[in-house]
């Protein structure tokens, strides 16, 4: 069976799940790379010709590139998960992956945003603009809902509701997450400022979150807005992302009293270990309180109660 139809009924199939823009362009881009590897480098054409042996020169030669480690790893999942599809469907018995050894990666621990900066990133937006209160509102709800950058990007109009919110996450899967009080008064906030603003403008898409001219935001958008922010705040020394304030919100819902497994829902996470890393940069403190609030003895007359 040649290598490259397999190659491309694998990306239809990918395609029919839903993967986002990006992450079929990633997976388009590493499976040229490898087919040309093997066609040239190899001799391979059939996709039963392939052995571990030959996807370990794949990754050796990744290394000797200078690829990051990271990188290697992040190729190698897209590599893994085709051969997985492969025997699934039967195509072939083994993934020859599961004998490739990769890299270890270090642990390398988030340096979390405080509550004091993120208030401050929220105050460093006006209310009297529309691009200000819109702008206050991504932020809010980040660090509030702890939201993706293309999620909020890609929010529609129906997807927030009255006390929550519809999201479409990785590989398009839907999950419900929860608007709070304090989140909920800037929302009716820009949701009126947003109406005033496209009275007499054109509005070209339902989207939620909307650029000046009426069109939908993009990822890189967002992430335009929150470096902004980070430098009205005037933040130094600390890198700022959208992805920060995902966690944000997990070590503060962890703090707040939520069980690991919800906070997994909540954040949409497909593995729960990954939810776990968020967590590892508790700061002592944090865990003193944890402690303290979760210790048996100080617990006994409430159950006494």
């Amino acid at each position: 069976m040649l290598l490259e139809d397999v190659l491309m009924e694998y990306e239809y199939h990918c395609q029919a799940r839903n993967f986002t823009l990006k992450t079929m362009k990633n997976k388009r881009q590493e499976y040229k790379q490898l087919l040309e590897f093997l066609q040239t480098k190899r001799g391979i054409t059939e996709l039963e010709s392939v052995t571990s042996h030959d996807l370990k020169s794949y990754v050796r030669q990744k290394q000797i590139a200078g690829l990051k480690p990271q990188s290697i790893v992040s190729m190698s999942k897209q590599v893994k998960a085709f051969f997985q599809w492969c025997v699934v469907e039967e195509y072939i018995t083994k993934n020859p992956m599961d004998k490739v050894t990769l890299p270890k990666l270090p642990k390398v621990l988030l340096t979390g945003l405080t509550t004091k900066e993120v208030i401050k990133m929220m105050e460093s937006f006006n209310n009297k603009t529309y691009l200000e209160v819109r702008n206050k509102a991504i932020i809010a709800m980040m660090s509030d809902c702890g939201l993706r950058a293309f999620e909020i990007a890609g929010l529609k109009e129906n997807d927030v509701r009255e006390t929550d919110i519809k999201v479409f996450g990785k590989g398009n899967k839907e999950r419900i997450v929860f608007i709070s009080p304090a989140l909920k008064k800037i929302l009716i906030r820009y949701e009126r400022i947003k109406k005033q603003y496209f009275k007499n403008r054109i509005q070209y898409n339902d989207n939620y979150f909307l650029a000046y001219q009426g069109k939908a935001m993009s990822t890189t958008a967002v992430w335009n807005l929150v470096v902004e922010a980070k430098e009205r705040a005037g933040i130094k020394g600390k890198r700022v992302s959208p992805h920060m304030f995902r966690h944000y919100f997990a070590v503060q819902s962890v703090m707040a009293g939520i069980d690991i497994y919800s906070l997994s829902r909540l954040l949409g996470h497909s593995d729960i270990s990954t939810t776990q890393r968020y967590l590892q940069s508790l700061e002592d403190s944090e865990l003193s309180v944890k402690a303290t609030s979760s210790s048996p003895l100080m617990n006994l007359n409430k159950g006494a109660n």
